[in-house]
């Protein structure tokens, strides 16, 4: 009997519990929705407090650039909330800049593969001579080796940045794919400072035999001799083809250097914002009130675009020096080429050359 009393107590207090709980809850939702539709409405938020936008303002605001707030931390870009060219960036960076390059490489690959369908491989017309010159020494070459064998390598990790994703994670797998692409980023980051420093070396170098001569324009006139077997126009030290990759790594692997520095050390450098400056000296019209943040994406895009030319160019390069001509990776192997294949391909360095060798008479 007692036992039944408690029960019926006990009871009663839970169901009188459940009902003010659901009482709380109701008079809570309602004040909620009463405070939401006056911060709608007027701005006002929970709390006494009075809201920026409305839902309305904000999207509006959204569309029209981001939203951005103040913080008191040391980091000023947290005060970002939403940021509106993250999407213009992320569309760019799909939908052009990886279909760019994915039709760049093949048409590069299809070009060469014709050439060497067509042309075959370079020999040397007159044959061996059995006699070899220096064509590079050791500083040379070992300027040659650090600038390729650098770039090599932040090609192929930069390319897995773009394009890994969708080619190598469905066949390593999410995990080994991570591990694979951030022991490249780091890869990427340091090697990028053996680049730079082999870019300088070939400046310091190279320079002097570089510039265009009225050589160049007969060397382009008949194609270098590339196309035709027993043409061989004459050619200094480097021939236009050679001098056009000599500024395409300077030019271009400097500015990939430079976005490169940019993107390694964030919100530091207004690389864009100055050449924007610059170029309204001219009448260019171009914003130059970048926020941060679209600093950093403009690099990235200059980067990848940059990047993947200049790669081309160097696929190209390759294909010359080792499959597509017969003795050409001798001189930047060894260093001592075939005088015929000297000759032939570079006459007039050949001639500079053997008359500061000949003795006086």
């Amino acid at each position: 009997m007692k036992w039944t009393i408690l029960r019926r107590v006990f009871g009663g207090l839970g169901v009188a519990l459940l009902i003010s709980y659901a009482a709380g809850v109701g008079l809570t939702g309602a004040v909620t929705l009463e405070s939401s539709a006056q911060a709608q409405s007027s701005g006002n938020v929970p709390g006494k407090v009075r809201g920026t936008f409305n839902p309305t303002d904000m999207w509006s605001a959204v569309n029209k650039g981001g939203i951005r707030g103040t913080v008191s931390i040391p980091d000023k870009q947290a005060g970002q909330l939403i940021q509106r060219n993250g999407d213009e960036w992320r569309t760019i960076r799909v939908k052009y800049i990886s279909v760019f390059g994915g039709f760049l490489f093949l048409a590069v690959f299809i070009a060469l593969a014709l050439f060497f369908a067509l042309r075959g491989r370079i020999e040397i017309d007159a044959g061996p001579s059995g006699r070899t010159i220096e064509r590079f020494n050791a500083p040379e070459r070992f300027t040659h080796w650090l600038t390729a064998s650098s770039f090599i390598v932040l090609g192929i990790t930069g390319l897995n940045v773009l394009y890994g994703k969708t080619v190598l994670m469905p066949i390593l797998g999410k995990s080994a794919f991570a591990s694979l692409t951030m022991l490249g980023k780091l890869a990427h980051n340091y090697i990028s400072f053996a680049f730079m420093l082999g870019i300088l070396l070939m400046i310091v170098i190279w320079l002097k035999d570089n510039f265009p001569n009225r050589h160049d324009l007969i060397w382009l006139a008949k194609g270098g001799g590339l196309f035709a077997k027993g043409v061989h126009p004459p050619a200094k030290k480097f021939n236009a083809g050679q001098k056009f990759i000599f500024w395409a790594v300077v030019f271009g692997g400097g500015s990939i250097s430079l976005t490169g520095i940019a993107l390694m050390w964030p919100f530091q450098l207004e690389l864009f914002s100055s050449t924007f400056a610059f170029l309204n000296i001219f009448g260019a019209g171009l914003e130059t009130n970048l926020s941060p943040l679209q600093e950093v994406q403009l690099a990235q895009m200059w980067h990848n675009i940059m990047a993947m030319l200049v790669i081309a160019i160097i696929i190209a390069h390759i294909y010359i020096g080792s499959l597509g001509m017969v003795g050409a990776f001798d001189a930047i192997g060894s260093g001592q080429v075939d005088e015929n294949w000297a000759k032939e391909h570079h006459s007039l360095w050949v001639e500079e050359t053997q008359g500061k060798d000949a003795p006086a008479e």
